[in-house]
């Protein structure tokens, strides 16, 4: 347990009612524990149903848990309970852009970035969206759902076919600002995508420099007898790099900040070679 949870914790045993739930739960949430973490912020929200952040904040943790719909109610809730939260609109944002829907996710992070114009992520997140495109990929029953009424559309859970090859692993990704991208034994993008500050997406770059880096990592683990290799991790200044084989002859890369805790980083890049799988099984 790190200090600051423990002094949060204390905190929070001292005085149940304290509002210190919520960055309790946030650094839970960054540690991996999201069960103890949604523990954490249902209690909280129990003593303060109407403390917007806490709404948003269980909406992280089930972004986390690939629990996407309930994001989506709880943002929605925490607009309704304060229109001006920079959180939910930066959540919604990231959760429609990965989804595919442009034109959504550039409504929202444009309001973030009217509510926080020195919030940097916003603005470099906007320019993604319009670096992709505002226009909504073509509906497809498995990818978009359709809108209910006063309330946030529930999205529903992407499936490989049908989907843009850059969104293949949007959902898994969603608040967590990492990127992954799945290339082939040559280094072509096969899906996802690698967006820099400035919204270009730099995959094929990547992936040109990565070029027969599955071919010289196998060399070497044969010279040093240490069996078949399943993942290498590099932490730069930064970003965390981490690799992994994925179908075939592929290469899967993700991406994270360096603040990313090295168990949600490897969470992370499991998901998306198992995603990876399925999507060359799709398109095989």
């Amino acid at each position: 347990m790190s200090d600051e949870i423990r002094r949060l914790s204390d905190e929070l045993a001292r005085d149940p009612s304290s509002l210190v739930f919520v960055p309790l739960g946030e650094a839970l949430r960054r540690q991996g524990a999201t069960d103890l973490a949604l523990k954490v912020a249902l209690r909280g929200l129990e003593r303060h149903p109407y403390h917007a952040d806490g709404h948003d904040l269980v909406a992280r943790i089930a972004v986390d848990r690939g629990e996407v719909e309930r994001a989506l109610d709880e943002w929605d809730m925490a607009l309704r309970l304060d229109p001006q939260h920079v959180g939910a609109r930066k959540g919604l944002g990231f959760v429609c852009f990965q989804h595919g829907r442009f034109a959504e996710a550039e409504e929202h992070l444009a309001a973030a970035l009217v509510l926080d114009a020195d919030d940097p992520s916003i603005a470099a997140a906007l320019r993604r969206v319009r670096a992709v495109g505002v226009s909504p990929a073509p509906e497809s029953p498995a990818v978009i759902a359709e809108p209910a009424p006063a309330a946030a559309a529930p999205i529903a859970e992407p499936a490989a076919t049908g989907v843009d090859p850059r969104l293949v692993f949007g959902d898994l990704l969603v608040g967590t600002a990492a990127t992954a991208l799945l290339l082939d034994g040559a280094g072509l993008v096969l899906a996802g995508a690698y967006f820099v500050d400035d919204g270009q997406d730099v995959g094929q770059e990547v992936g040109a420099a990565l070029s027969g880096v599955s071919d010289e990592v196998e060399r070497a683990t044969r010279h040093l007898g240490v069996g078949a290799w399943e993942s290498i991790t590099f932490e730069t200044e930064h970003a965390t790099v981490s690799m992994a084989p994925a179908a075939g002859d592929a290469l899967l890369l993700l991406a994270t900040s360096p603040a990313t805790p090295l168990g949600l980083t490897r969470r992370l890049l499991a998901r998306s070679v198992q995603r990876a799988a399925a999507f060359v099984g799709e398109i095989a």
